[in-house]
C-alpha cells in the first residue's frame, strides 16, 4: 500500500494505493506534498481504416473495429449507400456507446458483423466500395 496527497479542485486528500501483483513492503509516512499534474484527456481515435486498391477507378475500403467490444447497434445493410461521417455501428467498449462512422462516400458491399457480436481491436467491421 502507497499513501499519497492529492489535490482535487483545491482540497487535499490522502489516498491508499495497493500495488497489485507486487511484493508488500511497508512505506513510511509521507512527509512531502506534491503538485499533481491534471491528466490530460486524449481525443478519441478515428476508425483505423485500409485502402485497397481493386481496379483503376474504384477502391474498396475496410473498416475495422478500432477496439475490443459488443456492437449494439448495426446503422447499415448490404448495398447501402452512406455518405462520410454516416454512422455505422454502434460499438460498446468499457459501459461507453461509440459511433463508428464512415471514412468515405460509397455503397456498402459487405456487413461482416452482426448486432450482440463481441469484436476485436482491427476485425473487419464493413467494406464500401
Amino acid at each position: 500500500m502507497r499513501k499519497y496527497i492529492v489535490t482535487v479542485n483545491g482540497k487535499k486528500y490522502e489516498v491508499e494505493v495497493e500495488e497489485v501483483g507486487a511484493v508488500y513492503q511497508p512505506v513510511e509516512k509521507v512527509q512531502e506534498v506534491r503538485q499533481v499534474q491534471p491528466a490530460v484527456q486524449q481525443p478519441v481515435q478515428e476508425v483505423k481504416k485500409e485502402t485497397v486498391a481493386t481496379a483503376p477507378g474504384s477502391a474498396k475500403e475496410t473498416v475495422k473495429a478500432p477496439m475490443p467490444g459488443t456492437i449494439l447497434d448495426v446503422k447499415v445493410s448490404q448495398g447501402q449507400k452512406v455518405k462520410k461521417g454516416d454512422v455505422l455501428f454502434i460499438l460498446e467498449a468499457m459501459k461507453m456507446e461509440n459511433e463508428i462512422m464512415s471514412g468515405v462516400d460509397g455503397t456498402v458491399s459487405s456487413v461482416a458483423v452482426t448486432k450482440g457480436v463481441s469484436v476485436n481491436t482491427d476485425d473487419l467491421l464493413a467494406v464500401i466500395e
